[in-house]
């Protein structure tokens, strides 16, 4: 014969469902916040001030950026408003996952004929790009381009 449901036995099968449920959420929680910074810029108040200028003097250089990644090397053809690649004068770049700081890289690229590459292991999934490059006149130029390496085939970005 089964024992009865008592006050007692139903008090602590709620005290054990919420009890996990708050427990997974601290959990998910701390997670989130430890591999995360959740920053795109140190102070956002002092990065708007010089926003509008900032983004009329980028846009009048006219550049674009198509990113490739294939055989392990990741490409960056920058090409200025004529076609011709850009006339850097410092380059950065940054490439990390969308969601957590613990594999941003900062590979070193070097120019051949016109386009920016460098060896580069990425594992499959989203990344990002942070690009931060200069012009020869010191205009600087930062973009953000977010993708998806599928594996070995053919790249996924979003500007």
């Amino acid at each position: 014969m089964a024992k009865p449901l008592t006050g007692r036995k139903v008090l602590l099968m709620f005290v054990a469902f919420f009890g996990l449920i708050i427990a997974v959420n601290v959990t998910m929680a701390v997670q989130a916040v430890k591999t995360f910074p959740g920053l795109e810029v140190a102070n956002s108040y002092v990065a708007s001030q010089t926003f509008d200028a900032d983004r009329a003097a980028q846009e009048r250089l006219g550049w674009t950026v198509k990113p490739a990644y294939a055989d392990g090397v990741l490409s960056l053809d920058i090409r200025d408003r004529a076609g011709q690649p850009a006339p850097l004068g410092q380059l950065e770049v940054l490439v990390g996952r969308t969601t957590m700081a613990a594999e941003d890289r900062t590979p070193q690229m070097t120019r051949t004929n016109g386009v920016y590459s460098a060896p580069l292991s990425l594992a499959p999934g989203a990344w990002l790009i942070h690009l931060s490059a200069t012009s020869a006149d010191g205009v600087l130029f930062r973009q953000r381009l977010d993708f998806f390496e599928a594996g070995g085939q053919k790249l996924i970005y979003f500007c």
